[in-house]
């Protein structure tokens, strides 16, 4: 299935890092991306650290995406009793699993955050992480600078090898 038929669940530093690489306009056009709130405030943080260029206009970040998602307190309780270590993740991709495990339809998570990608393994989810070079080829655009390799598919296929088999979940 193409990745231009899925949902594609975004943590703020995959947001970040289309940013940064000269993506992410590319990646909204061909893409169906959505995140959560708290992702696209945490774009916001530290932003006047930033060099000019690599800041991220709230505004324009949310009319890009297909959708940005609220979380509740209860969604966040119900992710914990499927995995306790939801609650321990940085609050973007908490609420991100908060929000995907409780959706019924096609979608792919893309984040390079190790707990996460744990948290995924754990739940089943391993065959819906992605990289974002991935996204980027499939939307048929070259970053510029390059991606940092955690958010290559090989850096992710090796992780998630590593992390299966610490799980015992491999094969």
């Amino acid at each position: 299935m193409s990745l231009r038929s899925r949902i594609i669940l975004v943590d703020t530093n995959v947001i970040i890092e289309a940013h940064r690489t000269n993506v992410w306009p590319a990646l909204a056009k061909a893409l169906q991306l959505e995140t959560v709130g708290i992702c696209v405030l945490e774009t916001q943080t530290g932003a006047q650290n930033r060099r000019p260029e690599q800041r991220i206009d709230e505004a324009a970040l949310r009319a890009s995406l297909q959708q940005v998602h609220n979380v509740s307190e209860l969604d966040r309780a119900m992710a914990a009793t499927r995995d306790p270590q939801v609650g321990w993740l940085d609050a973007g991709e908490r609420d991100l699993w908060a929000h995907a495990i409780g959706r019924e339809d096609t979608w792919l998570l893309c984040g390079p955050d190790a707990a996460s990608l744990r948290v995924g393994i754990r739940l089943g989810f391993r065959e819906r992480l992605a990289a974002l070079d991935a996204l980027c080829a499939e939307a048929g655009c070259r970053p510029a600078p390059a991606l940092k390799t955690q958010y290559t598919r090989a850096w992710l296929d090796k992780k998630l090898v590593e992390m299966a088999i610490q799980e015992g979940r491999w094969p």
